[in-house]
Formats: C-alpha cells, structure tokens, sequence
C-alpha cells in the first residue's frame, strides 16, 4: 500500500513539472530542443508511472478478493469445526449420562438391557462426532496451509523485479 501511495506522490510531482514545463513553453512561444525533449521525457515517465499505479491497483484488488475468498472459506470451515464439536460435547455428555445410568443400575443389582443399549448408542454418538471434529480440525488445518506451500513452492526469483522496479 505505501508503494501506491509513493508512487502516486511521484506521479503528482511528475505531473506539476510537466505542467510547469508547458507553462514555460507556452509563456516562451516554443523553447530550445533541450526542453522539449526534457519535456517528451517527462511525459514518458508520466506515462510509465500512471500505468504502473495502474497495474499496483490491479495487483492490489486481485489479492484483496483472493483474501476475502480465503477468509470466507475460513469462517465455513470454523462453522463447520464448532457445530461438529458442538455435536460432540452433546454426544459426551449423552454418554456420561447413559454410562451414570448404567452404574446406578449395576449399583442396585438390577440389570437393565436398554441402559446399555443406550450407553452403546451414546458411545457410538460420540466416537462419531469425534472422528468429525478431527475431520473438520484437519480440514482447517489443510486450508490454512495451503495457500502457505503454494507460496513457498512459487519461484522466490520472481518477486525481485517487481522490487527493483519499485525502487526506480
């Protein structure tokens, strides 16, 4: 973002010498060759300068909209993680349940059948929403690096020049 605010500054500047020049040239009816092709120079980096600020804005709005598509992919995935641990914490407290049932049942000698068909439920519930909450855990953990290796397996060599170029 400072590039594009340096740049712009550079281009205001370029721009006031250009006008300052043709002031001159129209004041003077005309002028040397050294000055107009002083004046052709600056309309050339003008020129350069407008189009890169062009491409700088272009750049800029292309990753914006990649990190707005990446963020919103993000919150589905941290949506999708809470409502299975939510799942999950219901499924575990089912089966603390079940299972304090199951032990005041055994407790009092009286064997019930349908307690530990409903503590073998809950238990099934909970292995389930387990193995979704780590589904999901890994599923956010695989989106966040992704665009991480993707970035590290692109050539390093290629952001040089656009360095050097924000430098001229």
């Amino acid at each position: 973002m400072s590039d594009i605010i340096e740049l712009q500054r550079r281009i205001m500047a370029a721009m006031d010498r250009v006008a300052s020049g043709l002031g001159e040239l129209s004041g003077t009816g005309g002028g040397d060759a050294a000055t107009q092709q002083a004046l052709e120079d600056e309309k050339v980096v003008n020129a350069q300068l407008t189009e890169r600020i062009r491409m700088l804005s272009q750049r800029h709005e292309s990753d914006l909209a990649k990190l707005r598509e990446t963020t919103e992919g993000t919150q589905a995935q941290l949506a999708r993680l809470d409502a299975d641990l939510q799942k999950l914490r219901k499924a575990n407290t089912q089966l603390s349940q079940s299972n304090q049932a199951l032990r005041d049942a055994n407790a009092a000698g009286v064997a019930e059948p349908h307690l530990i068909n409903k503590a073998m439920l809950a238990e099934l519930e909970a292995l389930r929403a387990a193995r979704a909450a780590d589904i999901s855990e890994a599923n956010t953990i695989i989106a966040a690096m992704t665009p991480l290796l993707e970035e590290g397996a692109s050539d390093p060599s290629a952001a040089e020049p656009e360095a050097k170029q924000g430098d001229a």
